[in-house]
């Protein structure tokens, strides 16, 4: 069987929230990210679904999550993503580091790995989060949205996913399998970091640790990584590529915004192969992104009855905006 199509790198990672208007406010207005998309979990449409990106949702950008308020926190270990990171331009950590002051945001000292500055931080549900400073070319893909970060300071898609494993060595061939290059490792407060890269320009690293602790899905956690397989013909190569390595790859689902394979790595985490359309305009105009309640067909003849069980929220507007503006 010939060699699947190497995949771009990151294209989306879910995680669990708690409280849903809580969550909107810290991605949108702390951190500056779009609200693209207000959906509901195609699995438990009692659940919001919603996804935070550039200002088109450009694949490689989307944090996305599931606000199960009735959940209580989870704890990161082994079999799961144990942070999530984004780049910034370079320069702009110490607008981040004065921002996150203002707003209450619980962040630590920088930190240097594999020669790139990082500060980490976390949301209010505690999910580890990280900024990376790097040179953000003039060609990149990602376009910043600004209305709460200056577009010198603001996130430009993913940087990488770092994995905890308790046995990293087949996660590793299999990301081996799925295009990803090993380009170095180093030694980190946890073990031994290694370093794979894909192909693209944006959520193009992944990095494997080591960890004996055991996780716990709640809130604060990922519930899966996306990675971007951009057609069908692709995301067939590679879930076949997949399912001959042994694993049990399902059969591709409609997400209405992309199409998706789901399967779980030999380490226990729920990895997701995402094609990059039909994309969050197939249903919206790019100017409205996020402004109401999508439905995905199936759910539309029951929206009365799922609206009144989901909580209202309002998305921050600059004009109201509380610290720091």
């Amino acid at each position: 069987m010939a060699d699947p199509t190497p995949t771009p790198g990151i294209h989306h990672v879910t995680c669990v929230a708690g409280d849903p208007q809580r969550n909107v406010d810290f991605w949108v207005e702390t951190l500056g990210l779009r609200l693209v998309k207000r959906s509901i979990n195609q699995d438990d449409p009692s659940t919001y679904h919603f996804f935070f990106a550039d200002a088109e949702g450009t694949p490689g950008t989307s944090m996305t999550f599931f606000p199960w308020a009735d959940l209580p926190p989870g704890s990161v270990g082994a079999g799961q993503v144990s942070r999530t990171a984004f780049r910034v331009p370079e320069g702009s950590l110490g607008y981040w580091e004065e921002r996150f002051e203002e707003y209450g945001v619980d962040y630590d000292d920088r930190i240097e790995r594999f020669g790139e500055t990082v500060l980490p931080f976390r949301d209010p549900d505690g999910l580890p989060v990280e900024l990376v400073e790097v040179e953000v070319p003039a060609d990149d893909p990602t376009v910043p949205w600004t209305e709460f970060v200056p577009e010198e300071a603001a996130i430009r898609g993913f940087h990488s996913v770092t994995l905890a494993l308790s046995d990293p060595g087949p996660t590793e061939e299999l990301l081996g399998t799925m295009g990803l290059e090993e380009v170095g490792s180093e030694q980190d407060a946890g073990g031994e970091r290694t370093r794979f890269a894909a192909s693209g320009p944006v959520g193009k690293y992944v990095d494997v640790l080591p960890t004996a602790r055991n996780g716990q899905q709640g809130h604060g956690t990922v519930h899966h990584v996306a990675f971007q397989t951009p057609s069908d013909e692709e995301q067939e190569a590679m879930r076949s590529a997949v399912q001959s390595a042994g694993l049990r790859p399902t059969q591709q689902i409609d997400r209405h915004w992309f199409r998706s394979v789901y399967f779980r790595e030999f380490g226990g985490i729920l990895f997701e192969l995402a094609t990059s359309g039909p994309g969050y305009t197939s249903d919206e105009p790019l100017e409205e992104l996020g402004e109401r309640l999508v439905l995905p067909g199936r759910f539309e003849s029951r929206r009365q009855r799922i609206e009144a069980g989901l909580p209202d929220i309002e998305i921050p507007r600059p004009e109201s905006a509380g610290a720091g503006e």
